[in-house]
This record gives structure tokens, sequence and C-alpha cells, in this order.
């Protein structure tokens, strides 16, 4: 298993349905990527490890939906077969693609910041970095939803954070400077979500600026209880992992597992806090 990154709270997450699979299949699972979602290189120097090892299966959240391919060419070729999770990359020959709907997610959050500002305003959105398959969804179905639903809605920034919190506040604080009537801001990632509701909250804005954000950690609970954030869209990472697993071993078995496995994300607000996954 080749996750995205291994310091994101969304892998460790991952790395609980993998787990929960490899315990009840029996199987050994191997769990190894690099810190940060930017650092492709390593990614597929791991890839080249785990081909070199002989490993029975591979499973891949790539960091970069191209540069991955020529490594998961080399497994195919040892005839390695690979499910890919998460976040898509350019290579067909796979078992299985486990995702969350991420075009869907996107659409959604679009809906939820033109409900906030009634139709009518202007918003902003940090995104992830560029080449990630699963963000660049998210936000291309973001954009695209305004654009077709909420006329009356202006999307009139959008700035990277490059998956890192601190780097995502900075973001979003150029965004507050230069649009200082923004009406809301949407992240499309665990960090951006964070970096955005740190930049808002640290001016005053908590509650005045609508936060629509992705992902699940203990600063957007925290933020969604106290009204910052207005809407969290959460995905289910444990049952990434497990499918991701489970679809492996039916293929080792004989078995043909599904080629997609798209997941909805879930909604929450102030309204239904209580049944966040903790």
């Amino acid at each position: 298993m080749v996750p995205k990154a291994t310091a994101h709270l969304f892998f460790v997450a991952i790395h609980g349905g993998v787990d929960r699979a490899a315990h009840e299949f029996g199987i050994q699972v191997l769990w190894n990527g690099p810190n940060e979602e930017t650092d492709y290189s390593r990614q597929i120097q791991i890839v080249d490890a785990f081909v070199a090892q002989r490993v029975d299966a591979l499973a891949i959240s790539a960091t970069d939906e191209r540069a991955l391919v020529a490594p998961l060419e080399r497994a195919a070729a040892a005839s390695i077969p690979i499910t890919v999770f998460d976040s898509a990359v350019d290579f067909k020959d796979y078992v299985t693609f486990v995702a969350t709907d991420n075009h869907a997610a996107g659409c959604l959050a679009a809906r939820e910041v033109g409900r906030l500002v009634s139709g009518q305003g202007s918003v902003a959105m940090v995104m992830q970095k560029p080449g990630g398959a699963s963000t660049g969804l998210r936000e291309r179905g973001f954009s695209e939803t305004l654009a077709r639903e909420f006329p009356g809605v202006r999307l009139l920034a959008r700035q990277f954070g490059m998956g890192d919190r601190a780097r995502s506040r900075a973001a979003a604080e150029n965004i507050l400077t230069a649009q200082p009537r923004l009406d809301a801001l949407f992240g499309s990632s665990e960090a951006a979500s964070i970096g955005i509701i740190q930049a808002v909250e640290s001016r005053g804005l908590a509650g005045k600026v609508k936060i629509v954000g992705f992902d699940n950690s203990e600063i957007h609970r925290a933020a969604l209880h106290r009204g910052t954030l207005a809407v969290m869209l959460v995905q289910e990472p444990d049952r990434i992992g497990y499918e991701a697993v489970r679809s492996l071993v039916r293929k080792l078995r004989g078995e043909t597992p599904p080629q997609r496995l798209d997941l909805p994300v879930l909604r929450f607000t102030q309204e239904n806090a209580a049944d966040l996954p903790a």
C-alpha cells in the first residue's frame, strides 16, 4: 500500500481500514509512502522498491496522475496486480479504482456555498496542489457548478496551498486581503480547509465569511461546533482503505472485483455534528 502521504490524518484513517482488511483476510500489508503529497519522486522510489521486492499486489494513491505512470507500468510488466485508491492516475491496467466521487463532491460544495450566500455574492477557493487528480476533480466540480447553477455568485480567486496547513493559511490570508468583502471560502482538502479556518478566525471573521470545508479532523470538528465552519464534507477513508485491500484479495483468489467503486461524501453541519466520526 502506497499512500500519497503518511503524515496526513486522512491517510492515517485509510491505514485503519487497511489494517482492518488485513486482519479479516489474514494477509500481510506493507504500508509506505512519502511524508508529503508533493513528494512524487519519493513515491516513485517506494513503488519501484515494492516491485523489486516482488510483492503479490500493489495499491496506490498517486501523488501525481502523470508522474506515477511509468513505475506502475513497471509493476504491471512484473505481473503485479494494481488497485488505485483515493486519487486517479493516467494508467488503465488496474484491478479496481476506489475513491470518493470527487467531482460530485465538488458540485455539492458549490451548491452548499450557493445556498449559504443565497445565490448572490463573491467566493474564493483554496486548492490542494497541481497534478492531484482527486482534489482537481473537486475543484473542477466546484467551479463548473458555480458557473452553471449560480450566475449571481462570482468565483473571484483561487490559490494553491500545496497540501500544507501553513501555506494554505497564507493563501487564504492573501485572498482575504485582496477581497475584503468576500462572502464565502471553499477548501478542497484537509490542509486547505484548516488553513482557511485559521485565517478566518485570526481576522475575527468567523461566521461572517462562510466556509465549506473538506475532510475531517479535530480542528474541523471544533470549528463546526463554534460556527466558524458552516459545512463539512467528509469522506469515508476507513472504507476506502478496506475496499482497496479487499479488491486485491479477491483478484489474487481468482475472482473479478468491480472495476470502480465511487463513494459519496457525508455532509455535516451544526445540526448533525453529533453524528460526526471521531
